[in-house]
């Protein structure tokens, strides 16, 4: 709140008067009224701003789970038979193969070079049977 002194008040009158206008003070409820009506203003405007990102932000997490699903689809197709699976022959010393989920081989090689590293074991003595990226 502003406090002048009456002397500065009649200065701002003067003024005021010579320009044309009139120079009140608002008084203390209109304030308050006019502050209030201000915040009120600000805060619905913010509300509706947050609903509209909400809404936003379920189409897009549901648009983004039909496009997963109609991508699935296609590869859930059943493949051609094909004929019964020929057995490899491992390489001596081998432990088998190794199924990779959501892994790069290169990371699967490093991860499994640091376990035979810490537990101070060959690599072939090691049996990994499959490695997979938590995301």
């Amino acid at each position: 709140m502003l406090f002048i002194s009456p002397a500065a008040a009649e200065a701002v009158a003067e003024e005021a008067a010579k320009a044309g206008t009139k120079g009140e003070m608002l008084s203390l409820g209109t304030s308050l009224l006019d502050a209030c009506l201000g915040y009120l203003v600000v805060f619905i405007g913010l509300s509706l701003l947050m609903l509209v990102i909400i809404i936003v932000g379920k189409i897009m997490v549901a648009s983004s789970k039909k496009t997963a699903a109609t991508a699935a689809a296609p590869a859930a197709a059943p493949a051609p038979v094909a004929a019964a699976p020929v057995q490899k022959k491992l390489a001596p010393g081998s432990a088998g193969g190794v199924k990779l989920y959501d892994t790069d081989p290169r990371d699967a090689a490093m991860i499994m070079a640091i376990v035979a590293n810490k537990l101070q074991k060959p690599l072939n003595e090691l049996k990994f049977v499959s490695i997979k990226e938590v995301k």
